[in-house]
């Protein structure tokens, strides 16, 4: 499992020109669910992300984590960030198949509904515009594969 988590002023996602998600000051989070990976792994690296303390504090530390500043999250689910370039065509056999990775990507929603209180998300499999601004510019990839 792929995390690229951007810390935002702002984010939203839109199918066929609507909006279906949105928060303010939080994280926009693409979501690669793998082909090992499972409901474990989706609870250690949504912990581990909700645990990142990457928001400024007083003293303009970044030392606050998501809940502390009253953060909200937008999870989208990108099976893209699984990408195997060695050639010049993509490739995505780590990629978990459509229906685990849909499975897996809606036990993450509803696990970190459990954690945060405003979780917003995509539409899994759909034609997603994302819009957002980014804070900092904060960007931090978490790899399932270093996550202790």
């Amino acid at each position: 499992m792929k995390l690229v988590i951007q810390r935002v002023t702002h984010a939203s996602v839109s199918v066929d020109g609507n909006i279906i998600g949105k928060i303010g000051k939080g994280y926009m989070v693409l979501i690669g669910i793998g082909r090992d990976d499972t409901e474990e792994t989706v609870r250690k690296a949504a912990d581990k992300m909700l645990k990142l303390r990457i928001f400024e504090d007083e003293n303009g530390k970044t030392n606050l984590s998501l809940d502390q500043v009253g953060g909200g999250l937008l999870l989208i689910s990108q099976f893209t960030l699984l990408a195997d370039c060695s050639k010049n065509r993509p490739g995505f056999s780590t990629a978990a198949p459509p229906d685990v990775a849909e499975k897996l990507y809606d036990c993450f929603v509803e696990y970190c509904k459990t954690r945060t209180e405003v979780v917003e998300k995509g539409e899994f499999g759909a034609d997603m515009k994302v819009d957002f601004v980014n804070d900092g510019p904060v960007t931090i990839i978490l790899d399932s594969a270093t996550i202790n």
